[in-house]
């Protein structure tokens, strides 16, 4: 069966819609609005998210709270070091009533998968989810299925704490086309986290779709309506070229680092009310596109010298362009 295509709404129905979005998972995640920008533009440029930050500050929360806004199915995978793949994918199990074997979905199959301590489970379920987010279908005992249609992951990680844990390597965090951090919050910031807890009067929260995964699709359709300049596009090789030639990287970022700043930027431009991106559009998505796919060399490890310090450094010495649109 053929998928329709989605009806594709306007760049300012896009930065409407986005914005009701964002307003929406701010009454649940307090004081967060650049870190929400950036996981919902994202979302809109078709991409994952890995969300790195230490316990209590909102992950789960703000993963489970975009879900809702937007409509989606959601799941939540705990990884633990016992996961097995078919625990994500699913397995067949055999029906005693018909004497067949009928396939199980398991929680891959939904549109917003939270994939909590992604770090906490071995590498060969790390692939299975990873192959997942890549080919968009799981194949189990040879037979293929498709996941639905948009499917996204956001997945945790704790920065600090790598006792019984196993690291993705570089090339598996090269398939998030974002690591975003969330930080502790202010002392108002917090205060205010609980105030309205005592208002709501209970734990939970629950918030209102704003669209639905037709309505996303269509969201997505219309970024991709998009186009840059090409001294935009200039300066997003530009910054990622550098990474390679820096002295203190080991390891630079790869093309897929200059298509995603490409790609998030030019959504978070639409997220902003723009029908073009600006070099600070590239500027404000370059922390989360390119860090996780720069690695320092060994020996600098006990410096401080670091892959946010690195990125932070080439953006004060890159020159940026002028745009037309400027």
């Amino acid at each position: 069966m053929t998928q329709s295509s989605p009806v594709i709404p306007t760049i300012a129905e896009t930065t409407h819609r986005a914005e009701q979005i964002l307003d929406s998972v701010d009454q649940a995640v307090v004081g967060k609005r650049h870190a929400l920008e950036l996981v919902l533009a994202t979302v809109l440029a078709g991409g994952h998210v890995l969300l790195e930050d230490n316990p209590g500050l909102g992950k789960t929360l703000a993963a489970r709270s975009l879900a809702q806004t937007l409509g989606l199915d959601f799941a939540r995978a705990q990884f633990t070091p016992d996961l097995l793949p078919a625990d994500l994918t699913g397995s067949f199990i055999f029906d005693q009533r018909t004497a067949t074997f009928d396939f199980r979905h398991g929680p891959l199959f939904t549109g917003l998968l939270l994939a909590d301590e992604i770090n906490r489970t071995p590498p060969k379920t790390q692939a299975a989810l990873l192959e997942a987010m890549q080919e968009r279908q799981v194949t189990v005992e040879g037979q293929t299925f498709p996941l639905p249609h948009p499917f996204h992951v956001i997945a945790t990680a704790n920065p600090v704490e790598y006792e019984g844990t196993y690291p993705l390597p570089e090339a598996q965090l090269d398939r998030f086309l974002t690591r975003v951090s969330f930080g502790y919050p202010t002392q108002e910031e917090e205060a205010d986290v609980l105030v309205r807890r005592m208002r709501r009067q209970h734990e939970e929260i629950t918030l209102d779709a704003v669209t639905d995964a037709a309505g996303l699709l269509g969201m997505q359709a219309a970024v991709e309506q998009i186009t840059v300049e090409d001294s935009v596009v200039d300066y997003c090789v530009r910054l990622t070229a550098a990474t390679r030639d820096h002295a203190q990287v080991l390891i630079g970022a790869s093309p897929r680092g200059s298509l995603a700043l490409l790609l998030v930027g030019r959504a978070l431009a639409v997220v902003r009310g723009r029908d073009f991106v600006t070099p600070e559009d590239v500027k404000a998505v370059a922390q989360a596109v390119l860090t996780h796919r720069v690695t320092i060399k060994p020996e600098l490890w006990m410096s401080g010298v670091t892959a946010t310090s690195v990125v932070h450094g080439l953006l004060d010495s890159v020159p940026a362009p002028a745009t037309a649109k400027d």
